[in-house]
């Protein structure tokens, strides 16, 4: 995974104009290669010159994802590269990556698959909230040419409460209906809210359970990038009622872009200039 995300972020840079800034992050537990600091600015030299970009190697191990933070702040995108976490800590705890997503509240990319040039087809989770737009947005920063589909999957847990009080099926398939009903007048707004790109803006709503059904969408659709939202939340909120966002994270066989609701523009003097509310990319952990 490391290989693929040096790679992914470096072409995102050379496409951007964006400086590429290198990080390693230690796995849990782990120690670090007494050379590790030496391989990273092997990395950045390479990268640099294949690239044809700025490429900044961190000259400090991060033992930990709080060790990045600061770092985090002036990036416009955070690329990861880093293997899943196993074990009791992150059960509990949950990733890495979800600290930086909680507590950097930027944009991160988890690369997975080897990138074979731009991103062409996007799968973009939405929930019709503010941030919706914001989703589809970054999306096509990413690459304006390529074919975004809007997902909203309508959760059946309603459904379940209204069995256990006993309400009749016919009542339940009407609420069903309503449902379904609202989402395809909330989708054909936001859908048309992108009227330049109309033509390229498909849109599918599904029912189900929300994380279930974009993975499911997400292979139906052979997308290349999945764009998903992530409220506000603790570690133990997480773990005890579930987060969409880290059931894709865990689950998804392709990239996948989890946006923090509450993101923060890049600190970056220059972030603005790249993409609508930033895009420098830092990396974490070859």
């Amino acid at each position: 995974m490391g290989d693929h995300a040096l790679s992914r972020a470096a072409h995102l840079c050379a496409s951007h104009n964006a400086t590429l800034d290198l990080a390693y992050l230690a796995q849990p537990g782990e120690t670090p290669p007494a050379d590790a600091v030496c391989r990273l600015a092997h990395h950045a030299l390479q990268l640099g010159q294949r690239h044809d970009i700025r490429v900044r190697p961190r000259s400090r191990i991060a033992l930990d994802p709080a060790d990045l933070l600061s770092e985090v702040g002036c990036a416009d995108l955070v690329v990861w590269g880093m293997a899943p976490v196993r074990g009791l800590r992150s059960l509990f705890m949950g990733q890495p990556v979800a600290g930086i997503l909680r507590k950097g509240r930027r944009p991160v990319l988890v690369v997975r698959a080897a990138p074979s040039g731009p991103y062409r087809s996007l799968v973009v989770a939405v929930d019709f909230s503010k941030a919706s737009g914001r989703l589809v947005e970054l999306g096509f920063a990413l690459n304006g040419d390529a074919r975004v589909e809007l997902f909203h999957a309508i959760s059946n847990a309603n459904e379940g409460k209204l069995r256990y009080a006993e309400v009749s099926e016919m009542a339940i398939k009407t609420y069903r209906a309503q449902c379904r009903r609202h989402a395809e007048d909330r989708m054909f707004s936001l859908k048309y809210s992108f009227d330049a790109r109309r033509n390229r803006v498909l849109s599918t709503i599904g029912h189900g359970s929300p994380a279930r059904q974009v993975l499911v969408q997400q292979q139906r659709s052979a997308a290349d990038l999945v764009v998903v939202g992530k409220h506000p939340s603790s570690a133990a909120i997480d773990f005890f009622f579930g987060s969409v966002a880290e059931s894709v994270l865990r689950d998804c066989a392709s990239d996948v872009l989890v946006v923090p609701h509450d993101h923060r523009s890049a600190s970056g003097a220059h972030a603005a200039k790249r993409l609508p509310g930033g895009m420098a990319v830092g990396r974490l952990r070859g």
